[in-house]
C-alpha cells in the first residue's frame, strides 16, 4: 500500500511543484526568495501546532460520529485511523479518506457502507462552517457573495433531504429501479440510515460548532503569516479569504483544490494591495503548514498503523 501511496503523493507533489514554480515565475523568482528571507521561521512551530489542533478537533468529530452510529473503536485505534486518513488529503474532494472506513472494517468488521456516511458528515459540517465564515466576509468585503450563497443553498438542500425521511426515502426508491444499483441496495440503505442519524439537529449543530473551532486554528495561522509579512489585514479578512479559497478549491473536486486554492489566496492578497512576491510566499507557507503537513502526519500514521496491524493493500480498499 505504501508504495502506491508514495506514487500518488509524488504525483501530487510534482504537480504542486510545477504549480508553485509557475507562481514564483509570475511574481519574479528572486523577489519571492527575498520574501521568504523576510519571514520569521521561528513562527513555524506555532503554525504547525495550530494545524495539529485543527486535526485533533476533526478527530473528536470523527470519534463522536462513530459513537452516534454505535461503532465501537478504542480511542487509540480511532486516533490512529483518523490520522492515517490525512494521507489522503491530496485526493479529489478528500474522497480518499474513505480509507478510514476500510480500516474500521479491518479492525472490527463494521461494513464500509455504515461508516462512509461519517466521512460525508465530516465534509458537510466542514463546509457549513466554512460557508458561514465566508458568507460573513462576503457581505463585509462585498466579494464572492453569489458564489458563497449558491454553494450554501446546495449544501442546505442536501442536509434537508437527508435529514427528512419523507424526502429521502422516495429518492431511494427511484434508485432501486436502477439495475446497477439494485445489487448495492443493502449498502445504500445502510449508508442512508447512518447519514440520517449523523445529520439530525443535535449532532449537526454540535459538530458544526466544533468545525468552527477546527477551521479557526488554520485561519489564525494564516493571519499570523500575513501579519509576519507586514500585511495590514484584520483576522476577519484573513478568515474570509482562507475560507473562500478553500471552498473554491473544494468545489472543483481537484486534488486538494491544487491551483484553485492557491490562485484564490494569491489573487485576494494582491487585490488587497499586497506585493506579488509576498502574496505568493504567504500562500506557499500556509499550504505547507496545513495541506502538506497533513500529508506528512498521514504518512507517519499509516506507517505506524501497518506496524501494529499489518499491511493494507489498495486492492482490498477498492474491492478489486
Amino acid at each position: 500500500m505504501l508504495q502506491k501511496l508514495r506514487k500518488k503523493i509524488f504525483l501530487s507533489l510534482a504537480a504542486a511543484g510545477l504549480l508553485y514554480l509557475a507562481f514564483t515565475i509570475y511574481a519574479d523568482f528572486d523577489q519571492v526568495l527575498k520574501a521568504f528571507e523576510e519571514f520569521n521561521w521561528l513562527l513555524l512551530p506555532l503554525l504547525l501546532v495550530l494545524s495539529l489542533l485543527n486535526y485533533f478537533c476533526r478527530f473528536f468529530k470523527w470519534d463522536y460520529y462513530l459513537s452516534v452510529i454505535k461503532v465501537k473503536v478504542s480511542k487509540v485505534d480511532s486516533l490512529s485511523i483518523f490520522m492515517s486518513g490525512l494521507v489522503m488529503s491530496v485526493t479529489p474532494g478528500k474522497m480518499g479518506e474513505l480509507l478510514k472506513s476500510y480500516l474500521v472494517k479491518e479492525l472490527n468488521q463494521t461494513p464500509v457502507s455504515r461508516t462512509i456516511p461519517v466521512i460525508f458528515a465530516e465534509r458537510i459540517t466542514d463546509f457549513i462552517s466554512l460557508l458561514f465564515l465566508a458568507l460573513i466576509g462576503a457581505y463585509v468585503y462585498n466579494y464572492g457573495r453569489s458564489v458563497v450563497i449558491a454553494v450554501s443553498v446546495f449544501f442546505f438542500l442536501v442536509v434537508v433531504i437527508i435529514s427528512s425521511k419523507r424526502l429521502a426515502l422516495p429518492l431511494l426508491k427511484l434508485l432501486e429501479k436502477s439495475s446497477f444499483l439494485k445489487k448495492h441496495l443493502t449498502g445504500i440503505h445502510s449508508a442512508y440510515e447512518s447519514s440520517y442519524l449523523l445529520l439530525r439537529p443535535v449532532p449537526l449543530i454540535k459538530m458544526t460548532l466544533l468545525s468552527f473551532g477546527s477551521w479557526f486554528f488554520e485561519c489564525l495561522g494564516y493571519y499570523l503569516i500575513l501579519i509576519n509579512f507586514g500585511i495590514d489585514v484584520s483576522l476577519l479578512w484573513a478568515t474570509f479569504s482562507y475560507c473562500f479559497a478553500t471552498i473554491a478549491g473544494a468545489v472543483t473536486m481537484l486534488p486538494a483544490g491544487l491551483g484553485v486554492t492557491e490562485g484564490s489566496l494569491t489573487f485576494l492578497l494582491i487585490r488587497e494591495g499586497a506585493p506579488k512576491e509576498i502574496a505568493v510566499a504567504s500562500t506557499f507557507i500556509v499550504r505547507v503548514v496545513t495541506l502538506w503537513f497533513a500529508v506528512l502526519v498521514g504518512i507517519i500514521s499509516v506507517t505506524l498503523y501497518q506496524r501494529r496491524f499489518g499491511k493494507v493493500t489498495l486492492e482490498s480498499i477498492t474491492g478489486r
